[in-house]
């Protein structure tokens, strides 16, 4: 496989930055934002392989960022993480979005490159 190109959006900077650094320790290109209207501006840049979205973003949800950046780049792949409620209520949301990977933080670097692998590997992803 090809070095992965990961975008990483999620309000909390420290926590996006860190994992974006610890992603490229292991030899995964990731750039990171803190705000929706940057993340579609990367995308209309620049190539992902996958998006890692965190559920909740002010103004705009990961899921409607989702939908949109997938308006930009058709075919492109998500990732979600929500440090908010359970699994089951993320679920719940994400089913009518189509989002049906998704972590919980604090992520766990393994799980989520993991994740990510098989996201990237998969025949058509998440649509």
């Amino acid at each position: 496989m090809s070095k992965i190109r990961v975008l990483l959006v999620d309000d909390e900077e420290e926590l996006v930055s860190t994992l974006a650094e610890r992603l490229s320790l292991r030899g995964i290109e990731a750039q990171w934002v803190t705000n929706s209207e940057e993340a579609l501006r990367m995308v209309r840049e620049r190539t992902y392989d996958l998006a890692i979205l965190d559920v909740r973003i002010p103004k705009i949800s990961g899921l409607k960022l989702k939908t949109k950046m997938g308006e930009i780049k058709p075919g492109m792949k998500f990732i979600f993480l929500t440090g908010h409620g359970s699994e089951d209520d993320f679920k719940e949301g994400a089913a009518e979005a189509g989002a049906g990977y998704y972590l919980v933080k604090p992520v766990n670097i393994d799980a989520l490159i993991k994740k990510m692998k098989e996201v990237i590997e998969s025949e058509g992803g998440v649509p």
